[in-house]
């Protein structure tokens, strides 16, 4: 049987796909965040997919965890290298999608809008 390999598409989604795996990459861009942080800003995910989630991109090497053994124990994510290379292909994302939704008339979230440089 000849491998026929595996698509990128389909690779990059299984990675970054779903509900909420691209709003937690997008609420790290900028800063280390807490669970609690990430709780409030992914708006309607529970604590159980909170967690799925979190640890299936730090599984794929796209977030560090880092725990600091304190009475109360501070856990802290952030982005790797990896993971924010895929930064600008999610402010692509986000300016289509704004196009998208205004043309529907589907209000957006504003807090997940970045304003972004026209392309030449």
């Amino acid at each position: 049987m000849i491998n026929e390999g595996i698509c990128s598409v389909d690779y990059a989604f299984q990675r970054i796909g779903g509900k909420y795996k691209g709003r937690i990459i997008w609420a790290l861009k900028d800063k280390v965040m807490r669970y609690g942080e990430l709780k409030r800003y992914v708006q309607g995910i529970t604590p159980k997919m909170l967690t799925q989630a979190l640890r299936e991109l730090e599984e794929d090497g796209l977030v560090q965890r880092t725990v600091y053994p304190e009475v109360l124990p501070r856990v802290e994510y952030l982005l790797t290298g990896e993971a924010k290379e895929l930064i600008p292909f999610i402010e692509l994302l986000s300016c289509w999608a704004e196009k998208q939704m205004q043309k529907r008339g589907i209000p957006s979230m504003v807090q997940h809008a970045r304003p972004m440089k026209k392309a030449m």
